[in-house]
Parts: C-alpha cells; structure tokens; sequence
C-alpha cells in the first residue's frame, strides 16, 4: 500500500477535471484505488429499485469517488493549495503544510 497524504476529513479543492475549483470536506479515501469521496464533489444520479428501506425508489444524487491525483489540501493560513510534507516533532510524526510551515 503506498502512503496517501490526504486523510477523511481534510477540506481538498479540485484542482483537474469536471469539477476545478469546487472545494470539500474529504468523506472516505480509498486506499486500494488511490481515489477519495469528496462531500458535494463529483455528484451522480443512482437508480434505485423500489425496497424496505426506500419504498418509493428513484433516482438518488451521491459522491462518486475522485482521483486523489485531481485534489489537493487546502492550507488552513493560506487558504490556497498546498503540498503536504512529513517531519518529526518530539516522538510523533506529523503533517505539516509546505507552504506556512504549519502542522496541519
């Protein structure tokens, strides 16, 4: 498995594709695909049967899944894009923003 430099929870702005310059909260990454779900990014129409849990059934919109490639943390001093970067403080290892320095 390779080591993702974006976790759930990050806020990520599109940065390629469809949906340039929309912004998010990461939802899940899925590691094995090398993509992430971004919250109100990359929206699709599913048709669902009719079933218990919806009765009526229809079209539903949801997050499909986009390449972690096309998104990029956004820097909480900066609000721009930044680059993210490894480093050790005291006995932990910890993200930091590579343009304010900052642990993020």
């Amino acid at each position: 498995m390779i080591k993702l430099k974006i976790k759930s929870g990050d806020l990520v702005r599109v940065i390629a594709g469809d949906h340039k310059g929309q912004e998010g909260k990461v939802l899940r990454v899925l590691r094995e695909k090398n993509k992430a779900v971004v919250e109100g990014v990359n929206m699709v129409s599913k048709h669902t049967k009719p079933s218990a849990q919806n009765p009526q059934g229809g079209i539903v919109k949801k997050e499909a899944p986009i390449q972690i490639s096309n998104i990029a943390l956004i820097d909480p001093k900066t609000k721009g894009t930044t680059k993210v970067g490894f480093k050790i403080e005291g006995d932990k290892k910890v993200r930091f923003s590579k343009k304010s320095n900052q642990v993020l």
